[in-house]
């Protein structure tokens, strides 16, 4: 269970960050990126499989690129259910979703280095 939460909040301050680094990305409050992060989670667990098996086709043409596409949606979907989380539009959803996936990474490998170290 503190695991879940663990990750949970990492992905909240995730968020916080790529919307500090991405112009085009705001969040109101930290509150919001708690919000955001449930909902980011629900998306990526239910509507994210449906968009990429719907689109397989062109993802496969495209060698996975069209991937970038699929997550700007899943942040835009995210930023219209999320009160207190905005995106300016489609190209700020394509950068926000390539660093929150960098910035998500770092801070994974970073909070698992420092667990395994504590152990």
């Amino acid at each position: 269970m503190l695991s879940f939460f663990l990750t949970w909040l990492l992905a909240a301050v995730s968020l916080v960050v790529t919307a500090k680094l991405v112009p085009g990305l705001a969040l109101d409050s930290f509150s919001a990126a708690i919000v955001a992060a449930a909902v980011m989670g629900l998306v990526n667990a239910i509507v994210r499989p449906l968009i990429i098996l719907m689109t397989l086709p062109l993802t496969i043409v495209t060698l996975g690129l069209f991937l970038l596409v699929v997550n700007a949606i899943s942040i835009g979907l995210v930023a219209y259910l999320t009160p207190g989380f905005h995106v300016a539009g489609f190209f700020p959803a394509i950068f926000g979703s390539i660093v929150l996936s960098i910035v998500s990474g770092l801070l994974g490998k970073f909070v698992k280095q420092n667990a395994s170290e504590a152990l």
